[in-house]
């Protein structure tokens, strides 16, 4: 999965890219608002963590100009304000979480994971495919017998984004950003090596069946 990161200061800037990059998730980050509208054009992002003290356009200004615009991209407010009024401000304004700095990392990722799922409609942070359970917080696969499925950190980020889109066909382009962050050159031909590994390890009890030119969909075996 892929996150937008929109914070001015390198060092928290620094900390969220490697703690949620441990997490398994691809994750871009700018010091600015003027960048997010180039950078949304041409890359999907599953949700975005935006500062409200950004230099320029603040982000106050860049929660209101997303929402104008008719993006229904999830996005949590990681900021220094703790006043009632900021954070009243930005929800109305259209933000769907608030996170008073300094937050600790696992609270983070755990909102992180649970905007994500809001905005795919999974109620809960399990979800079954089959007979395949996968845990997104404890990022555990198990198989039809209850064991254990290891995957590689690719390969477990291509099956969280499938398993957000059951049923429905993920296409290759998708899965490159969902696992590629901007320094990483993943070519169409790298997807489908991960998606065969990890069709094999699921033998049994889900399957992710290729449609031709579409791309991907994960569904019972």
């Amino acid at each position: 999965m892929r996150i937008l990161l929109v914070e001015d200061d390198p060092l928290v800037a620094d900390a969220v890219v490697r703690g949620l990059s441990v997490e398994g998730y691809a994750v871009d980050h700018t010091g600015s608002a003027e960048s997010v509208a180039a950078m949304l054009e041409g890359t999907h992002y599953d949700m975005a963590i935006i500062d409200l003290g950004l230099p320029g356009e603040d982000g106050f200004g860049l929660v209101r100009r997303l929402r104008r615009a008719g993006s229904a991209l999830p996005i949590l407010i990681a900021t220094a304000r703790d006043g009632l009024d900021d954070r009243v401000s930005t929800l109305d304004l259209g933000a769907d979480d608030y996170l008073v700095k300094p937050f600790a990392l696992p609270e983070l990722a755990a909102r992180c994971r649970a905007l994500i799922r809001r905005a795919s409609a999974a109620a809960s942070s399990e979800l079954t495919v089959g007979q395949l359970r996968i845990d997104l917080a404890g990022r555990r696969v198990l198989d039809r017998d209850g064991r254990a499925i290891e995957l590689t950190r690719r390969e477990w980020s291509i099956l969280e984004c499938l398993a957000h889109h059951s049923g429905r066909v993920v296409s290759k382009e998708r899965l490159i950003q969902a696992i590629a962050g901007w320094d990483e050159d993943i070519s169409s031909n790298a997807i489908e090596v991960h998606v065969s590994r990890l069709r094999s390890k699921l033998e049994g009890s889900a399957t992710v069946r290729g449609i031709r030119g579409l791309g991907y969909r994960l569904e019972d075996a």
